[in-house]
């Protein structure tokens, strides 16, 4: 994904910046948890949260698809499936399928980087039937118990107008603090084909003429 980013020492003008048709703009929050919201308490009911390998690429991206197409998630479905093979085999990535009673319903994925290590929440989400059970703060909780008992200080997660809009407030009660802003620009995914242009409704869609 493309940033817009300040050049050089340059303060960027207020105003407004126009875009090209099949082009999309967000911006993006980042925030940083510093301290362990809690343990994550026993699983939900019929709960089972299985790690995916390199083997398991076909389910991360179905279960990313399912859970991303609302809000046209991209970055996944776009990257050649052996890079995508060899990210989920990398010890530097924790990607996880929460399933319920045997379905796909929630994707976790953690990525560590860096020296000293930090780690960032990569991708968070549910399918959208499986939202409002209280699934998404276990899965946070369940993630920040591996950062924070591995002895790392610094948990991080992005996000956007391309994810639900109760994502920001939901950071935030779960114990992350916002701490810098970006300007994503990126081509629109329904225009590339990745998604019907019937995805995603709340985003206008605005092609040349």
């Amino acid at each position: 994904m493309a940033f817009l980013r300040n050049p050089g020492s340059s303060p960027l003008q207020n105003g407004f910046l126009s875009l090209p048709p099949g082009r999309l703009a967000t911006l993006v929050t980042h925030l940083v948890m510093t301290a362990s919201p809690g343990k994550p308490g026993p699983a939900p009911s019929g709960a089972t949260l299985a790690r995916l390998r390199g083997g398991d690429v076909e389910r991360y991206r179905t279960l990313y698809r399912a859970v991303g197409e609302p809000w046209l998630w991209f970055s996944r479905l776009t990257m050649p499936v052996e890079r995508l093979r060899a990210i989920l085999d990398d010890e530097a990535t924790e990607a996880f399928a929460l399933a319920i009673d045997g379905r796909d319903v929630g994707l976790l994925e953690l990525s560590f980087e860096g020296s000293p290590v930090s780690a960032e929440l990569a991708f968070l989400g549910l399918v959208p039937e499986a939202t409002g059970a209280g699934l998404g703060g276990w899965m946070v909780r369940t993630g920040a118990a591996r950062v924070f008992g591995a002895g790392i200080p610094r948990f991080t997660v992005h996000t956007c107008q391309l994810d639900d809009p109760r994502a920001f407030g939901f950071y935030k009660q779960m114990g992350f603090v916002p701490e810098r802003l970006e300007i994503e620009i990126l081509d629109d995914p329904r225009l590339t084909g990745l998604y019907p242009r019937t995805a995603a409704p709340h985003i206008p869609l605005i092609e040349g003429g």
